[in-house]
């Protein structure tokens, strides 16, 4: 019982484990073992032709592997060889390396030289301004540069004979103040245009009243966007062009164009004036205003001295002078006692007073406010250029230099203003002060001479 069991439970596992197709036919026990019995003739034919494939392979394979192996040995061999080989060539060189060096020689070392010399003309060359006369000796400098530099070839007598000529050109040419006609200049506006222009050796080239700059880079001269305020160096510019010979007075720039940019980067006068900012105008205003009055006073109080002057010397007063009506005061007050004549006569002089000393007080104050606000506009500016240093450091001091031109501007201008101001204000109140002085002193005389006359 125990067998059957078991025999029922491996056909039903071998039932599970066909395809449904197979299952689904399977009507009877003998039926399925038939199946079953086919199924296992069908692996062992299956499993036989997977074994022969294995053994082809395996051949197949034991036949490349040892075609592999041949050909390892053969690179083997052909590395061996070709080691050989490199080795000799490496022994060759050496020997025809030897053999170059003694047969140059002292030459070797001269085509050092001659490199090393072709590369620096090459830069010196190209920032001269002898460059716009001979801007292809470059091209020749750094293929001679070149060839030196390797070692298959050597330089000719003819590219040494050059190389000797141009150095010989360039020092020559230093020497010389050359005119070029019609040459191509980029004027301020970027525009061609012909033009004369002349070179003072590698120093300078200028124009007709103009100072122009070569660019090495675009190999073109043009125009500075600026040229110096120093009427005398344009001028010397214009005298150049002009000659036809001898001694001409020239502003030359021996830095080669250092100095001249630092000159043509100073501000004018208006430029400072725009520093200065807000404060800077209404110093300007102030003083202007201050200028104005003192040149008023000084001409009335210049006028109206003379006439006192001429009336000192007359004895009919005069109504068109201070000096005429105080004495017409005195002409009509003669009967009065003394103290009466002394009041008239302060009165008259009180009302003289006022004219000949007007305007004096605001010129005071404008000496006293210039300075004032000149340090105001230094505290401004101060400000300013805290305030920048705060947001970008002090990297770059073209940040801070608003700020500072500001402050000095302002204090230059408030200290410009003030000194005159003080000035003019000491020669105008010295004048008012004289006249009424004189006006005191006739009234003195006047009042004296009456008193006596009624004692």
């Amino acid at each position: 019982m125990k067998s059957l069991l078991l025999t029922l439970a491996a056909a039903f596992v071998m039932t599970m484990a066909m395809p449904t197709q197979v299952h689904a036919q399977a009507r009877s026990l003998d039926e399925l073992l038939r199946l079953v019995e086919q199924g296992r003739a069908r692996d062992n034919t299956e499993e036989q032709q997977r074994e022969r494939a294995f053994k082809a392979d395996q051949a197949e394979q034991q036949r490349l592997l040892g075609e592999a192996r041949n050909r390892r040995t053969a690179e083997e061999k052909r590395s061996e060889t070709l080691e050989n080989t490199f080795d000799a060539n490496e022994l060759t060189i050496a020997e025809v390396t030897e053999q170059l060096n003694n047969r140059l020689g002292s030459l070797k070392e001269l085509f050092g030289v001659l490199q090393q010399v072709s590369g620096d003309a090459r830069g010196l060359f190209n920032s001269s301004l002898t460059n716009i006369e001979y801007p292809d000796r470059g091209e020749f400098l750094t293929s001679l540069a070149q060839k030196m530099g390797s070692t298959s070839e050597l330089a000719s007598i003819g590219e040494i004979e050059r190389l000797w000529f141009e150095l010989q050109r360039e020092a020559t040419e230093l020497g010389k103040v050359k005119r070029i006609s019609n040459y191509t200049v980029i004027n301020k506006d970027g525009q061609e245009e012909s033009a004369d222009i002349v070179r003072v050796g590698s120093f300078n080239v200028v124009a007709n009243g103009r100072y122009l700059s070569y660019s090495p880079e675009t190999d073109s001269v043009s125009e500075l966007q600026r040229q110096p305020e120093q009427g005398r160096f344009i001028n010397s510019t214009s005298d150049l062009v002009t000659a036809g010979g001898g001694l001409v007075a020239f502003g030359l720039d021996p830095t080669r164009g250092q100095i001249l940019s630092t000159l043509v980067d100073q501000p004018n006068i208006t430029e400072r004036v725009q520093q200065g900012g807000l404060v800077g105008y209404v110093i300007i205003a102030l003083g202007m205003l201050g200028l104005l009055l003192a040149l008023e006073r000084l001409v009335t109080l210049g006028i109206a001295g003379s006439k006192v002057n001429a009336q000192l010397k007359s004895d009919t007063p005069n109504q068109n002078n201070a000096l005429g009506r105080v004495l017409m005061a005195y002409s009509n007050n003669k009967a009065v006692d003394t103290e009466t004549l002394e009041l008239k006569l302060g009165e008259a002089i009180l009302k003289e007073t006022p004219a000949l000393q007007r305007s004096l007080l605001f010129l005071k104050i404008i000496s006293v406010v210039a300075p004032l606000l000149g340090l105001l506009g230094t505290v401004t500016g101060m400000i300013k250029t805290f305030q920048a240093i705060t947001l970008f450091g002090t990297g770059d001091p073209k940040l801070m230099a608003g700020g500072i031109s500001q402050a000095l501007v302002t204090t230059v201008l408030g200290l410009t203003v003030a000194i005159p101001t003080v000035l003019l204000h000491t020669l105008v109140s010295g004048r008012s002060k004289r006249i009424v002085q004189i006006l005191q002193e006739q009234s003195a005389g006047i009042v004296a001479n009456h008193s006596e006359k009624q004692h």
